[in-house]
C-alpha cells in the first residue's frame, strides 16, 4: 500500500548532511526479510535488505540517496516515506500501513502526513458534494448553485492550504514535492472593450507556457518521483501538445535548455523524451529522437565535451554518426538527391528533377521475399491509380554481382514502368576502378553510396516525398500508401485495391 498519492511523490540527490538510521516497527507481520527500495522515474528498484525482528526493521540511511524511499514486505505490499538526510523513525501496522501510520521522528514525513490527512478529507467532501450535486433534479437550480459555490470553495481552501505548507516549510523537500503537485493557475483571460476574450485559447496557452513553473528543475532530487516522469509525459502528450514532431521540438526544447547540463535533472529529461520517441507509434515522431540527440546527446557542452556524459564513450560515438545519416530522412526534411542510371545503363534519373506531385522512393533486393511480394502491388497502385494523377515511383534496386540479372528479370517478368534505377554491376565495377570517370559529369558520391546515404540496413524501404521533395511519410505498409495518398489527394472514397488489417507488414 501506498502512504504517498502517486501524483505526490519525489526525489534523487539531495541536501548534504549526515545520513542517519532508518527505523520501522511494524507490527501484525512475523519476523521475515524486508527489502528497502527507491524510484528511479516512475519504477522501483532494490536498494538494500534487512530482517525484520519483533516487528523491528533498521536500514543504514548512509547507504541512500535523500529521496523517496519504500518498504518493501513479502506479497509486493510496501508503504513508502521520504528520506532527506534526517533520523527516520515510524510505526506502522499491517495490512493497512497508511491508515496506521505514525511518525515518531522525522520532519518531513510527519509534514507529508499531515497534509496527506488534509487532502484525503479535503477529496472525500468534494466526492460528497459532487455526488449530491448530481443527483439534484433540473428545477433545484438554487440548490445546484449553492452546491457548486462550496465544491468551489473547497478547491479554493486546498489551495490556499498548499501554498502555505509550502511557504512554511520552504527549506524542506517534501515542500518541494507539494509544490510540484499543484496545478498552474491560469488568470482570467484579457478582454477587449466589449468584456470578450482576445485570445479563446488564452487558457490553454498559459497553461502550456507555464507548466514546469512549480518544479524547481534545478534539484535533482526530484529526478526520482514518478510526479515528474508523469509531468513530462503529460506534457509531451496529446492532451497537450499536438502529435506533430515540429510541435514537440519547439516547446520540450526550451524547457530542457532551462535544465543544467551537467545535472541528473538534465539526463533524465533527455533520456526519457528520447526514448519515448524513439519508441512513438505515431509517424514522423523519429525526427524528435533525432534532433534529441543531435543537440542533446551528439552537441558539445560548456566543457567541450558530448552533452551526454553518462553515456559510454564508444556508444555515443556510433550513435551520433549513425544519426548524421538519419536526420536527413525523417519528416520534413529534403532527403539526399540520387542520380541513378536504369537497367540499361544509358539513361540517369535525378530524384531531385522528377516533375510530380508526389514520389514514392522506394528501396528493394530481388532476392528479398518481401519485396517480391510488395513491387508487384506497387506496380498495380501506379496503373490503376497513380500514374494517372502525377504520382511516381523513384525505385532503387539491389543490382551489383549476381543481382544485377535478378534485378532486370523480375522488372521485365513483372512489367515494372515506373521509374526502375540501381547501382548496376557495370556502374558498380567503373565506379570502383575509377569513381571520378562518373563523379560528378554523371552522378554523386551519396548516390554511389545510396545504401549508406540512406541508411539502406534492410529491404524493402519507403519514403513519401512531396512536390517540393520534402518527406511527408515514411514505413508504410502498401494499404496505407493507398489510402494516404488517396487522402492527400482528396480521393478518400474511392475503391481501395489493397485492405489494411491487423497481418498488413510495414515497409520499414
Amino acid at each position: 500500500m501506498k502512504l504517498f498519492n502517486t501524483l505526490l511523490l519525489t526525489v534523487f540527490f539531495g541536501i548534504s548532511g549526515f545520513a542517519q538510521e532508518l527505523t520501522f516497527k511494524i507490527t501484525g507481520v512475523t519476523d521475515t526479510t524486508v527489502h528497502l527500495v527507491k524510484y528511479v522515474g516512475s519504477k522501483l528498484y532494490y536498494t538494500d535488505t534487512a530482517q525484520l525482528v519483533n516487528s523491528k526493521v533498521t536500514f543504514d540511511g548512509s547507504k541512500q540517496e535523500p529521496g523517496i524511499l519504500a518498504v518493501l514486505m513479502p506479497g509486493q505490499s510496501y508503504f513508502e516515506f521520504i528520506y532527506n538526510n534526517e533520523k527516520v523513525n515510524m510505526e506502522t501496522k499491517s495490512p493497512n500501513y497508511v491508515e496506521n501510520m505514525v511518525i515518531k521522528k522525522s520532519l518531513e514525513n510527519q509534514i507529508f502526513l499531515d497534509y496527506m490527512k488534509y487532502m484525503k478529507t479535503s477529496r472525500d467532501s468534494a466526492n460528497d458534494l459532487q455526488k449530491e450535486l448530481t443527483g439534484l433534479g433540473e428545477e433545484e437550480t438554487q440548490k445546484k448553485i449553492e452546491l457548486t459555490e462550496q465544491i468551489q470553495k473547497l478547491g479554493k481552501d486546498v489551495l490556499a492550504y498548499q501554498e502555505k505548507v509550502v511557504t512554511d516549510n520552504h527549506k524542506t523537500l517534501v515542500s518541494k514535492i507539494i509544490k510540484m503537485s499543484t496545478d498552474i493557475q491560469i488568470p482570467d483571460a484579457p478582454k477587449d472593450a466589449e468584456e470578450n476574450p482576445i485570445d479563446p485559447a488564452f487558457g490553454y496557452k498559459y497553461f502550456r507556457d507555464h507548466f514546469f513553473d512549480n518544479i524547481d528543475l534545478t534539484d535533482d532530487r526530484l529526478v526520482n518521483t514518478p510526479v515528474l516522469q508523469n509531468k513530462i509525459e503529460y506534457f509531451y502528450s496529446k492532451n497537450m501538445l499536438s502529435q506533430h514532431p515540429d510541435s514537440i521540438i519547439k516547446y520540450i526544447f526550451p524547457v530542457i535548455n532551462s535544465i543544467p547540463e551537467e545535472s541528473m535533472m538534465y539526463q533524465f529529461f533527455v533520456s526519457n523524451v528520447t526514448t519515448h520517441f524513439e519508441k512513438s507509434k505515431y509517424m514522423g515522431m523519429d525526427k524528435v529522437k533525432m534532433h534529441m540527440v543531435s543537440n542533446y546527446y551528439c552537441a558539445l557542452g560548456e566543457n567541450g565535451k558530448p552533452k551526454a556524459h553518462w553515456m559510454d564513450e564508444k556508444k555515443l560515438e556510433d550513435l551520433c554518426e549513425n544519426t548524421k545519416t538519419q536526420i536527413r530522412l525523417v519528416q520534413g526534411e529534403v532527403p539526399p538527391n540520387l542520380i541513378l542510371p536504369d537497367s540499361t545503363n544509358k539513361k540517369w534519373y535525378n530524384l531531385h528533377e522528377i516533375d510530380a506531385d508526389y514520389i514514392i522512393l522506394y528501396f528493394w533486393d530481388p532476392g528479398c521475399g518481401h519485396c517480391k511480394k510488395v513491387t508487384p502491388k506497387l506496380q498495380t497502385l501506379y496503373d490503376k491509380k497513380f500514374k494517372d494523377r502525377n504520382i511516381e515511383i523513384y525505385s532503387v534496386g539491389k543490382a551489383t554481382g549476381d543481382d544485377f540479372e535478378d534485378w532486370k528479370k523480375f522488372i521485365k517478368d513483372n512489367k515494372l514502368t515506373f521509374i526502375n534505377v540501381a547501382l548496376t554491376r557495370p556502374i558498380y565495377e567503373q565506379a570502383s576502378e575509377n569513381p571520378y570517370s562518373l563523379i560528378p559529369s554523371k552522378t554523386t558520391i551519396e548516390s554511389i553510396n545510396y545504401q549508406a546515404t540512406y541508411d539502406i540496413y534492410s529491404t524493402p524501404r519507403v519514403w513519401i516525398l512531396d512536390k517540393d521533395k520534402k518527406i511527408i511519410a515514411k514505413s508504410l505498409s502498401i494499404p496505407q500508401i493507398e489510402t494516404f495518398l488517396d487522402e492527400l489527394q482528396g480521393f478518400k472514397d474511392v475503391e481501395k485495391f489493397f485492405k489494411m488489417d491487423e497481418n498488413t507488414e510495414e515497409i520499414k
